[in-house]
């Protein structure tokens, strides 16, 4: 599928515009220019004294961060296999989220009742062969992707099994084009499948199983979650102690 034919890709969710904070949108600012400071640091042969200088500055910044509170209510969830609305765009998400830093990141849109597109560029920080897209990044991709169509079925699951088949190498610096389907519901079981292209050239395909989940275990991860920050965040405080 070439730029000409696809649709234009619209996230459904927008973060900013439902925590009506301009600091939300900072947020995005600043992942964005660490993304692309990941992006020139990795292949960089800067000197000693400015790295020196720019890990000080950014081990300062991570200081002053532990001032301030951390999130209780996210904007949708970190998967989209566990949103409660189906278009989510989650900007905490790994994969897709606008304000981590992590994400490459990926947009993902409804193509119809019960397909997706999506698009994402790689760059040298997810680099495995020369040039390539690492493996393990396609296979994240493809459980995002697949995540989200799943989940328009109405009753959202988890991934149970991913099974990925690299076709051709998938090259860094190119726009990737996902497509997937949903392709049957078995009791809680939902089966998808999806592939991805680059300039046309299929480079992968995917078949996921997903299994259904309550919302009461959604609901016990997100309290086990809670638990785990809080020791987290008492060992970081142990350790700062004189």
């Amino acid at each position: 599928m070439s730029a000409e034919e696809r649709p234009t890709i619209y996230p459904h969710f927008d973060a900013t515009k439902l925590s009506g904070q301009g600091a939300w949108e900072q947020k995005r600012r600043l992942a964005r220019a660490m993304r692309l400071v990941i992006e020139r640091l990795v292949p960089s042969n800067a000197p000693e004294d400015e790295l020196r200088r720019a890990a000080g500055a950014l081990e300062r910044y991570a200081e002053a961060l532990t001032a301030h509170p951390r999130l209780k209510h996210f904007h949708g969830f970190a998967e989209s296999a566990n949103a409660g609305d189906v278009g989510a765009f989650f900007d905490q998400s790994p994969m897709i989220g606008l304000a981590n830093p992590l994400a490459p990141p990926i947009t993902i849109g409804r193509a119809g009742p019960l397909s997706a597109i999506a698009s994402v560029t790689f760059g040298t920080a997810y680099e495995g062969p020369p040039g390539c897209v690492h493996g393990g990044f396609v296979a994240a991709a493809f459980d995002e992707v697949l995540g989200y169509v799943q989940s328009l079925g109405g009753n959202p699951g988890m991934t149970a099994r991913l099974t990925v088949h690299y076709r051709s190498p998938t090259p860094l610096h190119t726009e990737l084009i996902f497509e997937a389907e949903l392709e049957r519901t078995e009791g809680r079981k939902i089966f998808c499948k999806g592939r991805v292209r680059a300039n046309g050239v299929l480079t992968a395909e995917a078949e996921g199983l997903f299994v259904s989940v309550d919302r009461t275990r959604f609901q016990a991860l997100l309290e086990e979650r809670e638990r785990r920050e809080e020791r987290a965040k008492q060992r970081t405080d142990e350790g700062r102690t004189p």
